[in-house]
């Protein structure tokens, strides 16, 4: 095992002190925040170099990096949807840095180049995808992104000419399009940070060839920071979605003709219950909580003079529903059920017609329906079976394959199994254990946990390169099911939502302490990962109970949890999370916050924590700050260290090289930290 052979680069204490409803907390990295400064610019390389020292002494990192590059440089397709009798998707090619845009006439037909990022010169981390195709199938919108920033920009193809149009949308978050029924014009919401008033939301109407100087405003939702404006459509109503984000979400949604030129008509104003809405045939669908913790799916009637009524389609059931999709006359609706994908289908009365077979070990997701026939695309994985994209029929749920994954990996020896336990507060948990037969028979096993916990997402089989990797070279492989979660309805998630946020981070230590005490494992060959909300959830446990493991990987975290809410779009998470502007919120928030939860004097396990510039969902300034008071802290021979890049970001469209090089760093620590042999 490989020991950093310095000390950590220095970190300047700045400190400074505010008050929380008459509690004084003391930030001393909080320079740290400010990414662009030559303080923190000339810090951020010291730890690169830091990092690097450590990383490329590991003598396995050749092999771990050969052995990447044969999982990941394989032909993959993704973001495919269809119209008329043509598909759209990305594709990328063995060995190609990013996946170019192209399409397919028919289900059998030749793969047709539209879009190659590599004819733009701007370099490998320039990525494009594509995002609507105009009603007459013409015209395809598409984005252009650098790296993995949330940013883009927007232009248009023609597609026969194969050249984009000259109305080019600027630079920024899209949050709504809809192209006119006639292809002609398009209606759109955009956030531009080259605007004058970037905060304004308001729906804007251009036709093509146009200047957008000339562009009429059709609506405005006013101005301000806590306002998100979206935007749905059929063949003959656009329709809007005002967001208000405060204590509660409220909702305000209007309805507007394409062929009316007056303002659009108010149907629903400030409910404070969720509202998806879908236009179809003259129909609003929707899916909302009201009165449906689990959610249902509805047909909003609009009556003159009344308030408009909900009136039921598909009622709430005892299981939650994941994800809907409007099949020609149908809808098929995704549940998660004790961890497990069901798809029912029902027509448009509400009456079910079929539920569609599934294997119990896969996810399935609902991609995109095909036009007015009675198939969708689907994506379905397991945990040892990558994902693969088919076409199924949602009238005998037949499946017809439509690209397969190409990773070489081979699932036969390998097996799973779901135990119980039990959590602090008696609670019995699943967990899902995955790993070769002989090693879920008997013995103790260096072993790789993670889970989620939040916003309501379920942890279902999925195929994960790092995961594969560790558990051909002998881990174990362990997901419990924790609370914050929806895998057993709307009180499985509510159980760990806002003030109730420790209850996740319990049942995963629960589980950490199951996998020990039942003899699968012991703390020094534990490590956990995980990213984004689940960095959140392993910087938790690395806070609470250091003593429980070998190492821990932090992609892209929120760790911060008394200033989260200040920066980019945190502060829509309230609903989840609360802020510390609530007093009560604050309390819980205090209680676990991963960066005020560290400790001087403690010996921590090793950590790495990953983050980039390029980050807009969750703030770098967290991975900075907490490497900071990490590093400080720290009284083990294990390594802190940050793996920083320029271009990472929470989208997931970095270059191939990159994305080597990434998984390759974070498996050579974990390999390096549990003295695997590979």
């Amino acid at each position: 095992m490989q020991n950093c052979s310095s000390a950590p680069p220095f970190s300047s204490i700045e400190p400074v002190t505010e008050l929380f409803h008459g509690v004084p907390v003391t930030d001393p990295y909080r320079w740290l925040e400010d990414q662009n400064s030559p303080q923190t610019r000339r810090w951020l390389e010291e730890q690169t170099r830091y990092a690097s020292t450590y990383l490329d002494r590991i003598p396995m990192r050749r092999r771990i990096q050969k052995r990447i590059h044969e999982l990941l440089a394989v032909e993959t397709y993704d973001s495919v949807q269809k119209a008329h009798n043509r598909y759209f998707f990305r594709k990328r090619l063995p060995d190609q840095e990013q996946a170019c845009v192209c399409m397919r006439e028919g289900a059998d037909g030749e793969d047709q180049l539209l879009l190659d990022p590599a004819a733009l010169g701007t370099g490998p981390h320039t990525a494009v995808r594509p995002l609507r195709v105009s009603p007459d199938g013409r015209l395809l919108l598409y984005e252009i992104k650098a790296g993995g920033e949330r940013i883009g920009r927007f232009e248009i193809l023609d597609i026969e000419r194969r050249a984009p149009l000259t109305d080019l949308l600027p630079r920024g978050y899209l949050f709504g399009f809809v192209f006119s029924p006639d292809s002609k014009s398009f209606y759109y919401v955009l956030d531009s940070f080259h605007a004058a008033s970037p905060l304004y939301k308001a729906v804007y109407y251009h036709v093509l060839g146009s200047q957008f100087s000339e562009d009429r405003e059709i609506f405005a939702a006013g101005e301000g920071n806590k306002l998100r404006l979206s935007l749905t459509s059929d063949a003959n109503n656009l329709a809007l979605l005002v967001y208000s984000f405060a204590e509660k979400t409220r909702i305000d949604f209007y309805l507007r003709s394409f062929e009316s030129n007056e303002p659009p008509e108010q149907i629903l104003k400030d409910v404070d219950y969720s509202f998806g809405p879908r236009l179809i045939s003259g129909k609003i669908l929707a899916i909302t909580d009201l009165q449906a913790p689990n959610l249902r799916i509805v047909e909003l009637v609009i009556r003159q003079g009344n308030e408009p009524k909900l009136r039921d389609i598909v009622p709430e059931d005892d299981a939650r529903i994941n994800e809907w999709l409007i099949v020609g006359n149908q809808i098929v609706v995704s549940y998660t059920r004790n961890a497990e994908t069901h798809l029912h289908v029902f027509d448009l009365t509400g009456e079910k017609r079929v539920e569609i077979a599934l294997q119990a070990d896969e996810s399935v997701r609902l991609i995109a329906s095909l036009d007015e026939t009675d198939e969708m695309l689907i994506e379905a994985e397991s945990f040892t079976e990558p994902t693969s994209i088919y076409r199924c029929s949602v009238k005998t749920g037949k499946r017809t394959l439509w690209s397969k994954s190409s990773v070489p990996f081979n699932s036969e020896g390998y097996a799973q199994q779901r135990v119980w336990y039990q959590s602090k507060d008696g609670m019995n948990v699943p967990m899902y254990l995955v790993g070769r037969r002989e090693i879920l028979e008997c013995g103790v096993h260096p072993t790789i946990m993670t889970s989620y916990g939040g916003y309501g997402l379920s942890m279902t089989p999925q195929f994960r390169i790092l995961v594969a990797f560790l558990i051909e070279n002998g881990c174990l492989f362990a997901l419990p099911n924790i609370r914050g979660g929806s895998e057993f309805g709307a009180q499985w998630h509510n159980a760990a939502k806002r003030r109730n946020r420790q209850t996740a981070y319990d049942d995963f230590l629960s589980a950490a302490e199951w996998l020990i005490t039942s003899g699968k494992t012991v703390p020094e060959r534990l490590a956990i990962f995980g990213g984004s909300n689940s960095g959140l959830l392993v910087g938790a446990a690395l806070t609470q109970r250091p003593d429980l493991f070998r190492a821990v990987v932090c992609i892209l975290p929120i760790l911060d949890m008394l200033r989260y809410h200040l920066f980019d779009h945190g502060h829509v998470w309230q609903s989840e999370f609360g802020t510390a502007d609530d007093p009560g919120d604050f309390v819980a928030l205090a209680n676990y916050s991963p960066y005020h939860r560290v400790q001087d004097g403690t010996a921590y396990p090793a950590t790495m924590i990953v983050s980039g510039d390029s980050d807009q969902t969750c703030n770098p300034l967290h991975a900075r700050k907490m490497t900071a008071r990490l590093q400080a802290a720290n009284t083990s021979r294990f390594p802190i260290i940050l793996d920083y890049s320029v271009f990472r970001g929470h989208s997931p469209m970095l270059p191939l090289s990159d994305r080597i090089e990434g998984l390759t760093n974070r498996l050579s620590f974990l390999c390096d930290q549990l003295q695997l042999s590979v």
